[in-house]
């Protein structure tokens, strides 16, 4: 079992930044791909990054490429978000799986065993 807890979300006026963290307990010795995904109101979850346990594998999705990057930590991931844009407001959500990042859908929402139970950011205009 995976333990994630989300924290760092907020408001923030576009153009501005956020670091959101998720800190991971339980069995993080394992292999495992975790991953940062989103949800905006009346919209389905989408993936946004994921990484590998030995940080070897690293992923952005294209839609926030050159202003999200993800980090790791130990057991623990990093979403770090820049230039940010009204359309980001969303509950964020990290997840794990004790899987290979490499041999996953990595975007998948249904891939994932291991929830946290997300951060809201807001961004105005």
């Amino acid at each position: 079992q995976v333990r994630l807890v989300e924290s760092g979300g907020g408001s923030v006026q576009a153009g501005g930044s956020l670091r959101l963290s998720c800190a991971a307990s339980g069995d993080t010795y394992s292999r495992n791909c975790m991953a940062w995904f989103r949800q905006a109101p009346g919209k389905q979850r989408e993936g946004l990054a994921s990484m590998s346990s030995t940080s070897t594998w690293k992923y952005i999705h294209d839609s926030v490429k050159g202003r999200f990057t993800v980090s790791r930590d130990n057991a623990n991931l990093y979403l770090q978000m820049s230039n940010l844009k009204p359309e980001d407001t969303a509950m964020y959500y990290c997840a794990a799986v004790q899987e290979l990042c490499a041999t996953i859908s990595r975007f998948d929402e249904n891939v994932y065993s291991f929830w946290g139970q997300g951060t809201q950011v807001i961004v105005s205009s």
